[in-house]
């Protein structure tokens, strides 16, 4: 199943400098988050990656033209540095199609531009590219086939730091709680969907914000609540957090270390 990665965008909460690289290329640990994102991907199975590139494209490009699997791979060297055995590989089964869709496309924009990649594929899988997650993808695309569905939505509550307060009666303070146990759920990031979604919503117009609000009346979108581990990258202290977990050996989102086979 072809996987398209919306890599476009500007990143603008994390800081957007004349030198800053695109968000897909921030490093967690040695590889940069949309590495992470594939490798999930990948390890279910599905390696057949569509890139939606904008913003700083060539930094996507240059890194996969120059990649280098012994960064993140055991190998011998031998003959005086002159030969290198790989013990493993990451990306040997990959396929990787880079497609320019637009510098300020909006995420509905950037999918209709690589519709024609999509081939005969009737079902595909998408995603934001900045967000990891241990959530086991086979179950939701087993309960999107099993319906008449059009998209499916991960859906998570964040892991936000800040409490939610009730206030009651004469401003009297009635529960504090953490906003990840009471808040709404959110959009993860982690998309599948049929092709006829293009029927929904027009050029110009976006993917979340035209055309699921028009499959939610006609029970077309399927919303997967995942409790399990999720965190997406949009500012420096997520950037953080992730690096801190990684840094410990306690990546959650790395379940191709826990269990080799999906």
């Amino acid at each position: 199943m072809k996987v398209v990665l919306f890599c476009g965008g500007l990143g603008l909460r994390l800081g957007d400098g004349p030198n800053a690289i695109p968000k897909p290329m921030v490093l967690v640990g040695q590889r940069p988050i949309l590495w992470h994102v594939m490798k999930y991907y990948a390890h279910f199975g599905h390696k057949d990656f569509i890139l939606c590139l904008g913003h700083k494209s060539g930094a996507i490009k240059d890194y996969f033209l120059n990649y280098s699997e012994a960064v993140s791979n055991d190998f011998i060297l031998s003959g005086g540095g002159r030969e290198l055995k790989l013990l493993t590989q990451d990306i040997e089964d990959w396929r990787v199609t880079f497609v320019e869709t637009g510098l300020n496309s909006t995420i509905g924009q950037r999918l209709r531009a690589v519709r024609e990649h999509l081939g005969d594929d009737e079902v595909f899988l998408a995603n934001y590219s900045d967000g990891v997650t241990d959530l086991h993808l086979p179950t939701v695309i087993d309960e999107f086939n099993a319906g008449s569905f059009v998209g499916a939505v991960v859906c998570v509550r964040p892991p936000l730091s800040y409490h939610a307060v009730e206030i009651g009666k004469d401003a009297r303070v009635e529960s504090v709680r953490p906003f990840s146990e009471v808040g709404p759920l959110i959009n993860g990031g982690f998309f599948v969907l049929r092709r006829s979604v293009f029927d929904y919503y027009k050029d110009g117009e976006d993917l979340v914000v035209h055309a699921f609000p028009r499959l939610v009346p006609k029970g077309l979108l399927l919303g997967h609540h995942h409790t399990g581990f999720w965190a997406s990258m949009d500012t420096f202290k997520d950037k953080q957090a992730l690096e801190e977990l990684h840094a410990r050996g306690d990546a959650p989102w790395e379940i191709w270390r826990r269990d080799p086979r999906p």
